[in-house]
């Protein structure tokens, strides 16, 4: 993994170098608080903007997957109680045909899954620049200068755990956690769950039949279950992000901030203007 994610870091250390020198350029003090926190949030711009088109391939893959999941509600309520081999192996078929006549492809989560080595890469620069350590184009006077800068005490090498002496540096660094968790939490609640299609009985019977053939009472229980743990899924985001924040320095704060923030906006302009067919959100639009 880490061979894997080297070019990436290297590319990442670049931007975030660039960014601060480019600020510098425009007039910005070399090695302020400013200089390195807008220089952190180009970086997160600059990713964030390069993802868009998988964020659009995912949005359609979700919308196509909606609107072939009466056709599969369907088709599963049809087959409901078959355990022979003979039905089951129609039952796929029949699946794979709806799928593909709905354009739902079996690649459809790749591109969610090409996002994941870049956001470790991501994570992986902030925790090094954050823990004092060159890393790639961002040299030992760079990551010094970055370390240095402090707002109210508050330098981004700091943790929880040091900062009892400072007690305004506390109050931000306990800021920032509450503001990062709570900005996943409104994203979460807010602009995701409306999104998601509730699942129905014949859609859980779809995702837990198979070679089972479980039928509709147990997709009813799925489907509950679904639902429980969805509700669940703002409250225990937020309690999570809380709790690593306990162990990780303020540059991973601000950056989850920053991160974090970018991820609300995008969902509500996807919630809002391209909601999934068969969610809250779109039986909300005009």
């Amino acid at each position: 993994m880490s061979a894997l994610l080297s070019p990436l870091v290297s590319l990442l250390t670049v931007v975030l170098a660039g960014a601060h020198d480019l600020l510098a350029a425009l007039g910005l003090a070399p090695g302020s608080p400013l200089a390195w926190v807008l220089a952190l949030a180009g970086l997160v711009v600059v990713v964030r903007g390069a993802m868009l088109p998988l964020v659009v391939h995912g949005v359609r893959s979700a919308h196509a997957r909606a609107r072939a999941m009466p056709a599969l509600t369907a088709l599963q309520r049809r087959y409901a109680g078959r355990r022979d081999l003979e039905s089951l192996s129609r039952l796929r078929r029949e699946q794979r045909a709806i799928l593909a006549e709905h354009g739902v492809s079996s690649w459809s989560l790749a591109p969610m899954l090409l996002q994941f080595p870049l956001f470790l890469a991501l994570y992986r620069v902030i925790a090094e620049v954050s823990a004092g350590h060159p890393v790639g184009a961002l040299t030992a006077g760079l990551v010094a200068s970055a370390t240095s800068a402090t707002i109210v005490g508050l330098r981004l090498t700091d943790r929880v755990t040091g900062l009892g002496a400072s007690l305004p540096g506390l109050v931000l660094f306990v800021g920032l956690a509450v503001l990062a968790a709570g900005l996943t939490y409104v994203t979460q609640k807010w602009f995701v769950l409306p999104n998601t299609p509730a699942m129905s009985t014949g859609a859980a019977g779809v995702a837990s039949a198979g070679a089972a053939g479980t039928g509709v009472g147990a997709g009813e229980q799925v489907a509950g279950a679904m639902a429980a743990v969805q509700g669940w899924l703002p409250a225990l985001s937020a309690v999570g992000l809380l709790i690593g924040a306990a162990v990780v320095p303020a540059g991973l704060l601000a950056y989850w901030c920053l991160n974090n923030l970018w991820t609300l906006v995008q969902q509500a302009l996807i919630c809002r203007y391209w909601p999934t067919p068969g969610s809250a959100a779109a039986t909300r639009q005009p």
